[in-house]
């Protein structure tokens, strides 16, 4: 086996590594240092300037705010001679400033070679911000003659809460930064130092690490008599790239003989594992010997419960097939686990396991759930035959009049306008259906839109009220329960206005002489609950959950005879949801009924109207 070489030795790339996880650190560990180290010196140094500024600031105030006699010296020669002993006692100090608070003149200076700056106004901002913001200002800057960095300070001198002058203050802090170097150079020299023995000490580490790494590849070559179960990736040729060779040399002994089956077995693994559809495949017996996990969890089984079962009872299929029947099976099979509260109903197909002599292995058994496809095929088929229901009555009356009318009744002059307003009557009852009917398609289809806008509901809903009060003609008595603050919500003034006039309608037709019928908007978080409520027959508990189903009806006869279709409020649930409200019903028997919606509501973009 070809020898490797010292550059593509893991010996050497071990010592490469380990030598640069060592200046990494280094760098990090000196980085973070000094800025540490530099921010304390800085701190430390503005600390102690402060602490004797607060001396001077003081000297200065009793200054300031002294009465003088004759025989006392001037303010200004007084400060003057402050600063001159304080500029003596503070080497590390350029200049100091003393300036009026009132006038932003300059008092006096410590610098013999700047007193002609006394009597002068001060440009410089930050002193002016100092004395009227009551608070220190300091910046670290160049010195424009010798390029070396200063620290200006300006502190206001306080007098009765009240800024009285400020004192202004020119530090030298360039040593400060002259140690940083001599610092860095120092981290620089001891990095550098570490190094080479951690270049040192990789050599020696390194080799106890790759030592290990060829015994395992001589005891690899031992290994030809045992497991060849995996194959080894080779990422390089170096000790352990030709540890990996060696397995894999090993590995390609058996490939030939194990390539079909794992390939096989890879494939109906990666095939069931990944299927929608629920697998359960058995053994001859009939045993559960795999189960994929969309089969868990239509039966709602764990893997480690059923397997061994048989499989006709996991079904629920043992008390009218055995095993022997579904491999004889040739149709699918309907498993109803439909509950009271809930459907679930699956389609099972059964395919045989067999060999090529005929012995049977074992069965699989492929779940499928159809039970939105029963669903709808139920709801297809009610569907038709209420349509045709519909349609049918309205239809034969017609027939029968028309019939009446052409063998001679329309001589009669009193039968025949009637019969021809009962034809009027049927034919706009069909119109309205085919035109309920239409509304219900377009709201099914998938490009169905809302023209939405922001509307002020309580304002919108009276004026919907405002027109059935002005228009009824029954005695009933109106009742509203509205905020009149302004609720603005986004939604399609049409369809709303449809949704309110069929539950206003229904509350009108089934109110008795005398009733009320009582509006109420009630304003939530995140919605508004819109509830209309009459004092008619009500509807029995059992029939609540359907009377928004299409052409469900309590009364079918009254309904009919009032000219309802049985889609106002199948409609009016559509359009609700399509607004992302909810709609329900509560009713008590003879005491009435309310339909109640919501519809979604955003304060903020109430606070944005208002």
């Amino acid at each position: 086996m070809k020898k490797v070489g010292f550059f593509r030795s893991i010996h050497l790339k071990f010592v490469i590594i380990y030598v640069l996880l060592i200046l990494v650190a280094m760098q990090i560990i000196g980085v973070y240092f000094v800025r540490k180290l530099e921010t304390t010196l800085m701190t430390n140094f503005q600390d102690s300037v402060k602490s004797r500024v607060d001396l001077l600031v003081f000297d200065i105030q009793e200054e300031l705010i002294k009465e003088r006699g004759k025989e006392d010296p001037t303010k200004e020669e007084a400060i003057r001679q402050i600063l001159r002993d304080y500029k003596s006692k503070s080497s590390d100090i350029s200049e100091i400033r003393v300036i009026d608070g009132g006038s932003f003149k300059f008092l006096g200076t410590s610098s013999s070679s700047n007193q002609g700056i006394v009597g002068q106004r001060t440009s410089d901002l930050r002193i002016k911000r100092s004395i009227v913001f009551e608070e220190d200002e300091d910046i670290i800057q160049l010195d424009d003659k010798t390029g070396n960095r200063l620290w200006v300070l300006s502190t206001p001198i306080m007098h009765n809460s009240e800024a009285i002058g400020a004192v202004y203050i020119v530090a030298k802090i360039e040593d400060i930064f002259d140690q940083m170097e001599d610092i860095n150079k120092i981290l620089a020299t001891g990095t550098a130092i570490a190094l080479i023995f951690t270049a040192i000490l990789g050599v020696l580490l390194a080799q106890t690490i790759t030592r290990p790494i060829s015994d395992m590849r001589k005891q690899a070559l031992a290994m030809t008599r045992g497991n060849f179960s995996r194959k080894v990736k080779v990422y390089g040729y170096d000790e352990i790239g030709q540890l990996a060779i060696t397995f894999n040399n090993l590995t390609k002994k058996l490939q030939e003989a194990q390539a079909t089956t794992e390939g096989e077995k890879r494939k109906l693994s990666s095939v069931i594992s990944y299927m929608t559809d629920g697998v359960i495949s058995t053994d001859r017996k009939g045993r559960i010997i795999l189960i994929n996990e969309p089969a868990e969890q239509m039966l709602g089984v764990s893997r480690e419960t059923i397997l061994s079962q048989p499989l006709v009872s996991v079904l629920g299929l043992d008390e009218n097939y055995t095993f022997e029947d579904l491999l004889q099976e040739q149709e699918s099979i309907v498993l109803d686990y439909s509950t009271k509260s809930k459907p679930f109903i699956l389609r099972a197909n059964f395919s045989v396991i067999q060999k090529e002599s005929g012995f049977v292995n074992g069965l699989i058994a492929v779940l499928y759930d159809i039970t939105e496809q029963e669903k709808i095929d139920l709801e297809r088929r009610e569907f038709v035959a209420n349509v045709s229901h519909e349609l049918r009555t309205p239809l034969t009356t017609m027939r029968s009049y028309l019939e009446a009318l052409a063998d001679g009744a329309w001589r009669d002059e009193e039968i025949a306008p009637n019969f021809l307003e009962t034809t009027r009557g049927e034919t706009e009852r069909m119109i309205r259906l085919v035109n309920d009917l239409l509304q219900l398609s377009k709201m099914d289809s998938v490009d169905y839109r809302l023209s939405k806008e922001w509307v002020d509901f309580p304002i919108f809903f009276n004026r919907i009220i405002d027109r059935f009060e002005m228009t009824k003609n029954q005695n009933v008595m109106f009742i509203r329960d509205i905020p009149e603050d302004a609720i603005f919500v986004e939604i399609d003034e049409d369809k709303i206005t449809q949704v309110l006039d069929n539950i206003i309608s229904n509350a009108m037709k089934y109110s008795p002489e005398g009733g009320t019928i009582t509006f109420r908007v009630k304003e939530m978080d995140d919605k508004v609950e819109i509830s209309i409520s009459d004092e008619g027959v009500g509807i029995p508990k059992d029939n609540l959950d359907k009377i928004f189903d299409r052409f469900y009806r309590v009364d079918k006869a009254r309904t009919r005879k009032l000219g309802g279709t049985g889609l106002g409020l199948a409609i009016a649930k559509e359009m609700v949801h399509a607004h992302g409200g909810r709609i329900w019903a509560e009713s008590v028997e003879g005491k009435g009924t309310t339909i109640r919606f919501t519809l979604l509501y955003d304060r903020s973009a109430e606070d944005d109207w208002s």
